[in-house]
């Protein structure tokens, strides 16, 4: 193993020790999707689950969860072509309907990520095609990618969107990172894509050694933390 990639036993451990023990830790750790399950979720949804993870940075969860219902007739049940359908005075609108949160920024996002979405489609035949078609081992690409195609998906909202999805994935919380930072896999937060890529490598590295997901490498570096 390199030395960017310290042994996970002595973490696994830590983890167990401070949460309960084996049972009790792995009913509260979460389960990837395989690529067949990927696939077969219907682009609304995925629309649909981008837009809430969107509404739900900032904010709180509850809140916006409340108000999902409401997201979802205004919206037209997040079918692309649907929402991309819709007229700027539709969407204008919006700011004027109490049951949503009249973010225009996020609200906006809608449309645009319903045509991104759309254009997704067309090279890969689904969303969920092109989530399961993409490697674990480069799931910091993919977020990059999706940054790229998608409003409002920088900073840590792809990775989480992902992780809502069921697509394996880390993600890079406060806790895991001062994980990485106290185990020496990392001298600092990870910034730019290098740093990224290099931690990447370690999770790869300690899926491999654990037999486990990338997502809970991830939340099991994360219980290890006081």
């Amino acid at each position: 193993m390199s030395e960017r990639a310290p042994s996970f036993a002595p973490i696994l451990a830590r983890a167990l020790k401070r949460h309960g023990g084996e049972k009790a830790v792995e009913k509260i750790l979460p389960k990837a999707k395989g690529a067949r399950a990927l696939a077969k979720v219907p682009d609304d949804r995925y629309l649909s689950l981008m837009s809430l993870r969107i509404f739900r940075a900032g904010l709180k969860h509850d809140l916006v969860d409340a108000k999902w219902p409401a997201f979802e007739k205004a919206f037209r049940g997040f079918a692309p072509s649907r929402v991309m359908a819709m007229s700027p005075e539709a969407l204008e609108a919006c700011m004027k309907d109490a049951r949503l949160i009249r973010h225009w920024a996020k609200l906006k996002s809608i449309p645009a990520n319903a045509k991104a979405m759309a254009a997704l489609a067309k090279e890969h035949g689904s969303m969920g095609a092109y989530l399961a078609s993409w490697p674990a081992d480069d799931v910091v690409g993919l977020w990059e990618d999706l940054a790229k195609r998608f409003q409002q998906l920088g900073g840590n909202s792809a990775p989480y969107f992902l992780r809502m999805a069921g697509k394996d994935t880390f993600v890079l919380t406060d806790y895991v990172v001062r994980g990485l930072i106290e185990c020496g896999a990392c001298k600092a937060p990870p910034k730019g894509k290098a740093d990224k890529r290099r931690v990447q490598a370690v999770f790869n590295a300690w899926a491999v050694e654990a037999g486990r997901p990338l997502c809970q490498i991830s939340r099991l570096l994360a219980l290890s933390i006081d």
